[in-house]
């Protein structure tokens, strides 16, 4: 059973609140989920594709991430996302965005990780994504909702543009 903290829509956590994932999220409460895109020091970034089974199966994101677990503070929640959905390490995030989602119930924090990784030795979480590749930042903000997961990962992008990082 995988447990989360409660957070309200400015992301406090709300105090003796635990939610429980699968379980119905609670009017007035949202569980936090990280994003990370991930920019080589090349410019290029990095999409993953979904695997088949998962919801949007087949689709490319630009993002690794997930729900934070209870206790967990948004930069560790990143952290610990990347490494399991990439392989990628860093100590490094820029925060570069927050919204809410009514609809998930869902507080999102988005970082962004600047990487001089072997682009080569990414490893992808079985189950998750199936195929990962670079791409130039000019053919990211291109991409259609027919090829990239989500409006959610449009905005994000948008959100990024406008950071100047």
């Amino acid at each position: 059973m995988e447990l989360w903290d409660a957070y309200d829509e400015t992301g406090a956590i709300i105090p003796g609140v635990t939610l429980v994932r699968g379980e119905p999220v609670p009017d007035g409460c949202f569980h936090l989920v990280c994003d990370i895109l991930v920019r080589h020091r090349d410019g290029s970034f990095l999409l993953m594709r979904r695997a088949r089974e998962k919801h949007f199966g087949g689709m490319w994101e630009a993002t690794a991430g997930g729900s934070a677990i209870r206790g967990e503070a948004p930069p560790d929640c990143a952290k610990r996302e990347l490494l399991e959905e990439t392989g990628i390490q860093t100590e490094t995030l820029t925060e570069i965005g927050r919204m809410v989602h009514e609809g998930h119930r869902t507080y999102y924090v988005l970082y962004l990780c600047v990487t001089n990784c072997d682009k080569d030795s990414v490893r992808l979480q079985p189950g998750e994504t199936d195929a990962y590749r670079w791409v130039s930042e000019e053919r990211l903000l291109q991409m259609t909702p027919d090829e990239l997961c989500t409006t959610r990962m449009q905005q994000f992008y948008e959100k990024w543009k406008n950071t100047g990082e």
